[in-house]
């Protein structure tokens, strides 16, 4: 069977998606995937065992979208049966020009015009749980989603490593500041080596934190912002004896190799993207009334969210998670 996958375009989103996608293989043990995404969603998901073929989606590059699409399409082909993970209109007409006869997605005019299948889905819901109802209508089945996986090998540290993890790439609003994380890092620096992670655009908070343990005279730490390939990010993260970060995708990734994690929530929905299947896992965040806005930047100014969450309170969640 040639199952087709269009996977989320964010990497936390993707690895999301991971769970409905074991389901699909249980269902489907012959199956050979496809995988359809972003560049990072592909890095980190390629590595799947019964992935034969994997496609980054570039239709936005260049010309025309539609005419970039439909070509795609053509060069995807047709396959036995689909489902999209994406709510947006290029990948229905993707899902609808490789002549796929079964095709499911979350329900959308779109959807519903194109596919021949829609599935209502709930943001009540996990992101998780939302995933595996697109492949249970695929599977006809109802099931609970069981783990994120992934298939990269995790790396292997010689002394335990803490990872610290400042940036979030949706925007800034979701993001804590370099001092207390750097605090928080410092605290840890008798227990555990430092590893400070960040995309090519937050390598000056990954900076600001290092300069920071240097006043602290911390001397056991790496900055790895900027510096690694989504596979490399993945093996990292997945070796770490312990991770401090905000929602993101690197969060993410973590619950999939059971990291111990405490993350730090403000303007986002935790009840629909924090970690999944983690059991050594602790959100802190504080109930505000503003939050939670799903806002790119604070369009109060003050940041409250995430500004009044303190370097004390991410120790103790820590330190209860390491006991």
């Amino acid at each position: 069977m040639k199952l087709l996958i269009i996977l989320p375009n964010w990497l936390g989103d993707a690895v999301m998606a991971t769970a409905a996608i074991e389901s699909l293989c249980e269902c489907y043990p012959e199956a050979r995937l496809t995988l359809v995404g972003s560049h990072v969603a592909i890095e980190a998901l390629k590595h799947h065992p019964m992935c034969v073929n994997a496609y980054v989606d570039e239709t936005k590059k260049g010309g025309n979208r539609l005419a970039n699409t439909y070509r795609f399409a053509k060069t995807i082909g047709r396959h036995d049966a689909a489902v999209s993970f994406r709510n947006q209109l290029h990948a229905s007409l993707l899902l609808r020009w490789t002549g796929t006869p079964r095709s499911v997605a979350r329900a959308s005019w779109h959807a519903r015009l194109l596919l021949s299948d829609a599935v209502a889905l709930s943001r009540e819901e996990h992101l998780t749980q939302q995933y595996q109802r697109l492949a249970d209508r695929l599977c006809g089945t109802e099931t609970a989603p069981g783990p994120l996986r992934l298939f990269i090998p995790p790396r292997t540290f010689e002394r335990p490593t803490l990872g610290i993890n400042p940036g979030a790439t949706y925007g800034s609003a979701k993001r804590w500041y370099p001092e207390k994380f750097a605090a928080v890092a410092a605290h840890f620096s008798d227990r555990y080596d430092i590893v400070i992670f960040g995309g090519p655009g937050e390598t000056a908070m990954a900076e600001a934190i290092e300069k920071d343990l240097q006043a602290r005279e911390v001397e056991n730490y790496r900055n790895l912002a900027g510096k690694t390939t989504i596979t490399e990010l993945c093996a990292a993260v997945g070796g770490l004896s312990l991770f401090v970060t905000n929602d993101s995708g690197p969060m993410h990734v973590a619950a999939a190799y059971r990291v111990p994690t405490v993350a730090i929530f403000g303007p986002t929905r935790h009840k629909e993207t924090c970690q999944w299947g983690n059991p050594k896992s602790a959100i802190v965040r504080h109930d505000l009334e503003c939050a939670p806005c799903m806002k790119r930047e604070c369009p109060l100014k003050h940041h409250e969210c995430m500004k009044s969450i303190e370097a004390y309170e991410v120790i103790e969640a820590a330190e209860k998670l390491i006991v």
